[in-house]
């Protein structure tokens, strides 16, 4: 915020902002003659789509005073824009101009009244936005002076011709140091304590009142060889601090962090362990695949050391360029770090340690402060530190978790803590060698090849790369004629990053299957500026360049947008295919792109009115990353803050997918625990017939699509404990994992019935019997007793029934009376299991209810299980295994029924009884003091008890004070739980969302309603396909609800028997309120599901064209 006051006298409160596509009409409207005739005749529209950065000044009215669009290339076409910096270098040697420290001004528009201010202010944040920048040319035809406002900030240069123009270009350049000049660093004196304490109080008073008012004083005259203190200057006023000291405790580190890519923060010594015994080594696949060699990188060390210290002036030492193995090491980090899924090593390796016995070469931060006008310019206190630590390397900080990510250690690189850590605090490195400033991002040649071969040598797919980088150099594109692309980045003569592009040939199916145009205008992009990055990898001492380097391949390679895929991990086959793509540390400078609903079209029916084969074509999905020039200089907000996710329901999987789905912010430090990790991992192979229902939420290609193993840290067990106090959750009894926030998903699962234990012999009745349904099974769970609750659980099934050869002979007893049963019971027939030999059990019901609740589907459903020999058995209760003996394996069952008892003999017994929560999960909430009432306790905003433990899904209810007890979670679609809940945590971390305001007191009273859709479907007995959409609301039998007056109407087509029926219920307000599909024939279910809700009028008059006899068949 600034005030600006105009000639007249007038005063205006401005704000900067990033340009927004809604600003280009203002944009347009402050366009003059004078505008065009210095900076052409501009496309607004165009430009923003192409620009690096752009600025906009807005008053409290959001009345737009200014806008300034910025570039990396000059305009006027008086350079090419990948070959610029000889030219302007050649017009003024003493301007060190690189694509690293230039912008140019491409256009500049102010309210005439303000303008000079303006000016100035937009200036002013740009040199703040980009610490790196130094100076800003402005291009202007050479009979054209600058006018009133440009001449205040720019100083004419000298003239250039133009490649397209016959007259010649003037040049004018803007210098930070005019603007937001370099702090000047100097060593504290005490005299400094007066202006330093009022930034320290402003930001925090625990110091002053743990170590008294004058702590700061005594920390800066306690100074010695050890221990500095510095401050950062401005006109004489002290306006930051920092306390270094070179006492690091290395053991402790070593032991939380993995520190291979950074040799420990040790100086190499010969007896250093940095490998693992052979026998170790031997085990499974090449360790040195992914370790750090840090014997092959001290060869550049001193090559980088000079260079650092003849460019920074100060005695920068030793620079460990870590340049092969370390920017491998980091690589594969970058991404593992969030991808549990990313790299794959044997056990035995993975828990080597490396062992240090060199010297320290790091030095640590103990207090940092500086004031909030000064912060971009923090890295400059970094070339005064290290001059003072000359025979050390690495500068360290150490952070809790929860504090935001300042300017300053934005330029480190965050160190990965090893799994059993359980240190509250994040450590962040920088290297000195990250000082330099003259990274060069070039086109690879030939002669970079060995360098390139080195910096590689521990990755992956290295040999890949190479090959790429051959190609490349040969021909400049595949054999299959697709152009290629390889660059280089290179500091000191040294290659410490290469990147791989092609050009992105299935553009139009990335358009039409993902959402890339939240980030882009497609239409302004030409076909060839879209490019496909292959490789990335860059040595992790640089790794603040990551964005710089991207920068450079867009300009360089003529790209606008590059886009980056993820493949699921199930279909990775060789790694070292041609076609593979590397781990790329810039994954996290990319933004996910979410993927688009497809329409499922009936291609054969369509004919030539058929999407184009580019659009329909079903290949291998993959999860797209993306950034584009736009992106380049847009910062992102990174949340340290640890979100512990219990449980990979729907509802926990949505609740992740909205938060990595967040452009604009980079969520480090999220976590699932689950017992079989993510799902999606396509167990069943292609079988299509699954054993369990299906909510329609998520399938094996929506997890594809979405690569939560690249954003989320996986923790596969199962949740025992909670530490309320210490904020931990215990897994499986013995890991630790630290929460911030805890997300309890759980849901609940088919628990094993526990038999009554009634004898039949005495042929009782289920009233003679005592209900055992609140009572939990304690025994042993029998080898051939399955509940399924997910896919693992059914992959084991089917594993079990197909050895057992169950499929030829044996008895099935599927128990219980869910639509699982039937789903169960129609997978089982399909597996060549004899109708006659599978036996429905179904238990007593709760609730007057059936699962499908439709006369006339459950009439066609028992057709279909008599027609298959299938024996169904109603209202019985299991009352023993084995005649009350050893159970394992169970070779019989008897049942109980209000009539008179039976006996079965079992082979394998699948239950599908009512659902409950997990006893293991249950004693966790209740040994943590959790409220419970038959569920987890809930508030309106999610909360339990604990204010840092949030609940969702079918796991919990609301609390008694609502007095809804008929409205739970289960009631709701999961996935639009998981969505609101993620909603309502964004508000702790989103800066850019407005304040959530208080609701009024009556209203915390009140439970949420939510509007989507709740979905069940399945294959049932008889192959028949059924999918059934309704509204959330209490289960009430049909019958009742059509004999309500303000039901509304009905739709119903074909016959149930035949497969060929549809229902739709239009209410009153003529939306499409629920859908039941029940047909023989496959149909395309996500169509029909995006009905609901729709008036009937947007499909085309469906009420009266039924009244009319005009639709005779819903289906088609």
């Amino acid at each position: 915020m600034s005030v600006l006051t105009s000639p007249r006298g007038k005063v205006e409160v401005v704000h900067c902002r990033r340009t927004e596509s809604q600003d280009i009409y203002c944009i347009k409207n402050l366009i003059r003659k004078f505008t065009q005739k210095l900076f052409g005749s501009l496309n607004i529209i165009y430009l923003l789509e192409k620009a690096n950065l752009a600025i906009t000044l807005h008053n409290d009215h959001e009345e737009i005073m200014a806008q300034a669009t910025f570039l990396d290339y000059p305009n006027w076409n008086v350079t090419k824009q990948d070959d610029w910096v000889s030219v302007f270098q050649e017009l003024d040697s003493e301007i060190p101009c690189t694509p690293l420290n230039t912008l140019f001004m491409h256009l500049f528009v102010a309210v005439d009244e303000y303008s000079v201010g303006c000016c100035k202010e937009i200036i002013r944040t740009v040199f703040k936005a980009v610490p790196d920048l130094h100076f800003i040319f402005l291009i202007v035809p050479s009979y054209m002076s600058l006018g009133s406002t440009l001449i205040t900030v720019f100083n004419q240069v000298g003239n250039i011709p133009s490649l397209v123009y016959d007259e010649d270009f003037t040049v004018h350049v803007c210098h930070r140091h005019s603007h937001y000049p370099q702090l000047y660093i100097r060593k504290a004196r005490v005299e400094d304590h007066d202006d330093l304490m009022p930034i320290f109080l402003h930001h925090d008073t625990i110091l002053k009142e743990t170590y008294g008012e004058y702590f700061l004083a005594e920390l800066i005259e306690a100074q010695d060889e050890e221990n500095h203190a510095v401050v950062c200057e401005v006109e004489g006023v002290a306006v930051g601090f920092m306390s270094l000291c070179s006492r690091v405790n290395l053991q402790l580190l070593h032991e939380c962090f993995d520190l291979g890519p950074f040799h420990g923060l040790c100086t190499p010594h010969p007896s250093d362990v940095l490998e693992p015994s052979p026998e170790l080594s031997a085990q499974g696949i090449p360790d040195t695949e992914l370790r750090s060699s840090s014997q092959d990188s001290q060869k550049i060390v001193k090559e980088l050391r000079e260079t650092a210290s003849m460019e920074a002036k100060e005695s920068t030492q030793d620079t460990e360029q870590l340049s092969q193995d370390y920017s491998t090491e980091f690589t594969a980090y970058s991404v593992s770090n969030t991808s549990s899924a990313s790299i794959s090593l044997p056990k035995e390796t993975s828990s080597f340690r490396p062992i240090y016995r060199g010297a320290s070469a790091a030095f640590c931060i103990q207090l940092f402060c500086i004031d909030e006008k000064y912060e971009a310019r923090s890295l400059d206190f970094m070339n005064f530190v290290f001059s003072l630590f000359p025979d050390k390397d690495f500068c360290i900080i150490s952070l809790p978790h929860l504090t935001p990510e300042f300017v300053l250690v934005q330029n480190f690189v965050k160190i990965v803590p090893f799994n059993n850590c359980t240190l509250d605090q994040d450590l962040y490195v920088f290297h000195r060698a990250g000082l330099l400033k003259t990274i060069n991002i070039r086109l690879a040649t030939v002669s970079d090849s060995p360098g390139v071969e080195n910096l590689i040598s521990t990755l992956m797919l290295n040999r890949s790369i190479l090959e790429d980088l051959k190609k490349y150099n040969e021909a400049r594109r595949d054999p299959d004629g697709t152009p290629l692309q390889a660059f280089v980045a290179e500091v000191a003569g040294q290659v410490v990053g290469i990147a791989v592009i092609r050009n992105e040939m299935d553009i139009e199916y990335i358009r039409s299957h993902y959402n890339i145009e939240d980030f882009i205008y497609f239409s302004h992009h030409q076909r060839e500026e879209h490019g496909h990055l292959y490789h990335f990898a860059l040595n992790p001492i640089f790794r603040h360049y990551t964005k710089f380097f991207l920068k450079e391949i867009l300009r360089l390679g003529f790209k606008s947008c590059l886009y980056y895929p993820v493949y699921p991990q199930s279909t990775e086959g060789k790694v070292q295919s041609p076609s593979a793509h590397s781990l790329t540390s810039a994954l996290h400078f990319l933004v996910p792109v979410r993927p688009r609903r497809q329409i499922v079209y009936p291609l054969e029916k369509l004919g030539i009115n058929a999407p184009s084969k580019e659009v329909s074509k079903d290949p291998l999905g993959y999860a797209l990353n993306h950034t584009n020039r736009k992106l380049t200089l847009e910062p992102k907000i990174t949340v340290n803050a640890k979100i512990v996710v219990v449980g990979a329901s729907t509802v926990g999987i949505s609740f992740l997918e909205t938060l990595v789905f967040c452009s604009h912010l980079k969520f480090s430090n999220l976590t699932l625990i689950s017992t079989h990790g993510l799902p999606g991992k396509k167990l069943l192979g292609t079988e299509q017939r699954k054993f369990l229902a299906s909510d329609h939420c998520f399938n094996d290609k929506d997890h594809a699509l979405m690569s939560l193993c690249s954003w989320v840290n996986v923790v596969v067990g199962k949740m025992t404990a909670i530490d309320r106090a210490a904020k931990q959750v215990i897994v499986s009894r013995e890991d630790i994992v630290l929460y911030d926030h805890l997300i309890l998903c759980t849901g609940q699962q088919y628990q094993v019935p526990c038999p009554t234990g009634a004898d039949i012999s005495q042929h009782p009745t289920n009233r003679e019997v005592a209900h055992s349904g609140l009572r939990r099974y304690t025994g042993p769970v029998p080898c051939n007793h399955f509940t399924l609750n997910n896919e693992e659980d059914c992959l084991k099934a089917l594993t079990w029934i197909r050895n057992n050869s169950i499929t030829a002979e044996g008895n099935v007893i599927v128990y219980g009376n869910t639509i699982d049963t039937y789903t169960t019971v129609e997978t089982l027939l399909n597996l060549g299991v004899r109708g006659s030999y599978i036996h429905l059990v179904q238990h007593p019901p709760t609730s007057i209810i059936t699962c499908i609740n439709n006369y006339t589907v459950e009439g066609a459903l028992e057709d279909a299980l008599r027609a298959a020999g299938v024996t169904v058995y109603h209202d019985a209760l299991l009352a023993q295994w084995n005649d009350g003996l050893d159970p394992n394996p169970i070779r019989s069952a008897s049942f109980t029924t209000p009539t008179k008892p039976f006996k079965l003999p079992c082979s394998v017994f699948f239950s599908f009884c009512e659902k409950n929560v997990d006893y293991e999960t249950f004693k966790a909430f209740n040994d943590a003091c959790l409220v419970y009432d038959g569920r987890l306790v809930i508030d309106s905003n999610f909360h339990t008890n604990d204010i840092a433990i949030r609940a969702a899904g079918p796991l919990t209810k609301f609390s008694n004070r609502y007095y809804c007890n008929e409205w739970t979670h289960s009631s709701f679609n999961s996935k639009e739980i998981g969505f609101q809940l993620a909603a309502a945590m964004l508000n702790l971390f989103d800066p850019t969302l407005e304040p959530a305001t208080e609701p009024p007191a009556d209203l915390d009273r009140l439970i949420p309603m939510y509007k989507g859709a709740k979905i069940k479907g399945g294959i049932l007995p008889g192959s028949y396909h059924y999918l059934h959409v309704a509204k959330p609301a209490i289960p009430t039998p049909l019958e009742v609800q059509m004999a309500q007056p303000d039901f509304g109407s009905e739709i119903v087509t074909g016959n149930a028997r035949h497969g060929t029926y549809f229902r739709i219920h239009i209410n009153k307000y003529k939306m499409v309120e629920t859908i039941t599909c029940f047909s023989r024939a496959p149909f395309p279910a996500s169509n029909y599901i995006r009905l609901f809700g729709q008036h009937e009028q947007v499909l085309n008059n469906l009420c009266a064209r039924y009244e009319d006899g005009l639709v005779p068949d819903l289906y088609r």
